[in-house]
C-alpha cells in the first residue's frame, strides 16, 4: 500500500552532510538504501500533488526532425541512414546534432526546476556537491530522480534513441545493455571544469539543455583525436547533444561566465563491461577483450531492438 504521507515523511529526512557525501562514507549508501522506497513513494505522490501544474516529459520534447527519422527507423530499419544524416562527425568517434526542440526546452527546464524545488532528497553525483542541478537520473544510482513520467521519459530517450543511435553511429552493439545519467550545471564559483579523462561508458550522450538566451561564455570541450594526434574543441549549443565513445579523451574549459546545464548519459554492458580501451577516471572497471570493430557485421533491425537483459545494480559512481 502506497504511503500517502510519503511526502512529507522525505522531506522531514535530515540528509547526510557534504563532507559525508563527498567521502562516501558507509552511513551515506546506508541512508539512501534505507530511504529507497521512501523516496519512490514521495516522488509519486508529488507528481499528483501537482499533476494538473507538472509537465508530463515525453519524446515530443525531442527536436522534430530527429523524433521524425527514429519513428520511422523503428517501423523499418533499412530507414536508419536518415538517422545518421542528422549527425555531424566532429571527430572520429564524436558527433553533434540538435536533440531537443527549442520551442519546448523552457518546458523540460521548468520541470526540472520544480523537481529541484520539490524538498525531496536528491543525491547529486560525488565530486559536485554543489551542484543546483547535479540529480543522478538512473534507478540504479542512489537518491535519483524517481519521479515516473520523469523514469518514463529517461527509459525512451535510452532505449528508443540512444541506444540505436550509438550502435549505428559507434558501432556499440552488445556493451549497451545497462544504462546511467545524471545532470549537472556549471559555474564560474562552483564546479566550473573537468579535466582531461575518459568515460566508464561504450557511448556517452552529453545533451545541453541551456535556453537560448542563456549565455555563458568558456566551457569549450576538447575531443582528442588519437588517430592524428590532434584535439579538436567545440561548443555546446542550446539542445544540442554530443555522442561519443566512452574511450575517446576529452576536457572542459573552465566557465568563465554564466551556466551550462548539461545531462550526461551512458551506456555500457552488463557488469561494467566496455569495448577495449574504455579506462576512465572514475575506478578500474571490468572490460573485454573484445573491440568495436567486432561489431561492425551487425544487421540493422538487431541495431533497433531492446535488450532482453535485466537491468543489473552496478553504478560507476
Amino acid at each position: 500500500m502506497t504511503n500517502n504521507n510519503a511526502l512529507a515523511q522525505a522531506r522531514a529526512l535530515e540528509l547526510p552532510s557534504r563532507k559525508a557525501s563527498l567521502y562516501r562514507e558507509a552511513s551515506v549508501s546506508q541512508f539512501w538504501n534505507n530511504n529507497r522506497k521512501l523516496l519512490e513513494e514521495a516522488w509519486a505522490e508529488w507528481e499528483m500533488e501537482n499533476k494538473d501544474d507538472l509537465l508530463i516529459p515525453d519524446e515530443t520534447l525531442l527536436d522534430p526532425r530527429l523524433r521524425k527519422a527514429i519513428n520511422e527507423a523503428w517501423k523499418n530499419p533499412e530507414k536508419e541512414n536518415a538517422v545518421a544524416d542528422l549527425w555531424d562527425e566532429i571527430i572520429p568517434g564524436v558527433y553533434s546534432a540538435q536533440f531537443f526542440d527549442l520551442d519546448r526546452l523552457a518546458d523540460f527546464r521548468n520541470y526540472l526546476e520544480a523537481a529541484v524545488n520539490s524538498q525531496i532528497p536528491k543525491r547529486a553525483p560525488y565530486g559536485i556537491q554543489l551542484n543546483r542541478y547535479g540529480v543522478m537520473l538512473d534507478p540504479r544510482s542512489e537518491g535519483h530522480l524517481a519521479a515516473p513520467s520523469f523514469q518514463a521519459f529517461y527509459n525512451e530517450m535510452m532505449d528508443r534513441y540512444m541506444r540505436p543511435i550509438a550502435r549505428l553511429l559507434l558501432g556499440t552493439y552488445g556493451y549497451d545493455s545497462q544504462t546511467f545519467g545524471f545532470s549537472i550545471q556549471y559555474n564560474p564559483d562552483k564546479d566550473k571544469d573537468l579535466q582531461p579523462h575518459t568515460d566508464a561508458s561504450a557511448a556517452t550522450l552529453n545533451i545541453n539543455i541551456n535556453l537560448p538566451d542563456e549565455k555563458f561564455t568558456g566551457s569549450q570541450v576538447d575531443f582528442h583525436d588519437k588517430t592524428t594526434g590532434k584535439t579538436v574543441q567545440t561548443i555546446f549549443e542550446p539542445g544540442k547533444a554530443i555522442i561519443h565513445r566512452g574511450n575517446v579523451p576529452h576536457a572542459t574549459h573552465p566557465i568563465t561566465s554564466g551556466q551550462r546545464n548539461n545531462l550526461v548519459v551512458w551506456l555500457y554492458g552488463d557488469r561494467m563491461q566496455v569495448p577495449r580501451g574504455g579506462g576512465s577516471i572514475y575506478g578500474n572497471f571490468e572490460g573485454s577483450s573484445s573491440s568495436i570493430s567486432e561489431t561492425e557485421n551487425i544487421t540493422a533491425r538487431q541495431r533497433w531492438s531492446v535488450p532482453q537483459i535485466p537491468k543489473d545494480t552496478v553504478a560507476p559512481f
